[in-house]
């Protein structure tokens, strides 16, 4: 006989509340488990959501990629706010169990790493995994925005249609001057103007997220070296100029 369908079954609670396994006797330590989790929960959801707007944009239907792209951001805003949450943990706190993490690192992140790439930061930064190294098989985001808006007559080079993707993205002023032409009329270009607009969401909810992730590990840990062998608060901040669609920050100069 069928059993009934029941919360608990659905949501498979008891294999997923069983995977969380601290290695000390110390409280916060689940805090600091459950807090990331929830993060690589939150990132297999927005690559999924990445590979759809992804699909939709290359086959020039920008307007059905909005909710997904919208959905991104918003995923981001949540996982912004979960830095509060751990920095209710003091630095006596976390010095308490830190031994136990050992050289592992969020730097070693496949999830958060394949994100970056797929929308366009490709400088071979982070620990290769499967799905970062296939996300680099594949044109990024902003590679599939290029090739959309040039399909619809936009003034983009061929050089940068038909250049290697696996590379990193290097400004370009003809691309600008084409997404500029696009927010210079916006009535002729709406679609294209809106996807824009979400992508910009997008770059400024993950800036808003770096900026935040390196105000919390200085409040926790100080100048101290970071887990994994980085630089910690210094590496962080490092980070924090990375724009995955410059053009459409550096235009805005111009309008």
């Amino acid at each position: 006989m069928t059993r009934a369908m029941t919360y608990g079954r659905y949501l498979a609670l008891d294999q997923l509340l069983a995977a969380q396994h601290p290695l000390s006797d110390r409280d916060d330590e689940l805090l600091f488990i459950i807090i990331h989790q929830t993060k690589e929960l939150w990132l297999k959801q927005i690559l999924a959501e990445l590979r759809l707007a992804k699909m939709l944009v290359r086959e020039g239907r920008p307007t059905e990629a909005y909710k997904g792209l919208a959905r991104v951001s918003r995923i981001q805003a949540v996982m912004t706010l979960s830095w509060d949450v751990l920095a209710t943990m003091t630095p006596a706190d976390y010095t308490r169990f830190r031994d136990v993490l050992g050289p592992s690192s969020g730097f070693q992140s496949d999830q958060f790493r394949a994100m970056e790439v797929m929308l366009g930061l490709r400088d071979g930064s982070g620990v290769p995994g499967p799905l970062t190294d296939a996300a680099y098989q594949e044109p990024s985001l902003w590679d599939d925005a290029q090739a959309c808006l040039a399909a619809r007559g936009g003034a983009v080079p061929a050089s940068v249609l038909e250049r290697d993707m696996t590379k990193p993205w290097v400004p370009d002023t003809a691309v600008e001057d084409a997404w500029a032409a696009v927010y210079a009329d916006t009535a002729q270009w709406w679609d294209l103007y809106q996807l824009a607009e979400k992508l910009v969401d997008i770059d400024d909810a993950l800036a808003t997220w770096r900026h935040k992730h390196v105000l919390t590990v200085s409040r926790v840990i100080g100048g101290k070296r970071g887990t994994g062998g980085t630089d910690g608060v210094g590496y962080l901040q490092g980070t924090l100029g990375k724009r995955a669609f410059p053009e459409l920050w550096s235009l805005r100069t111009r309008l």
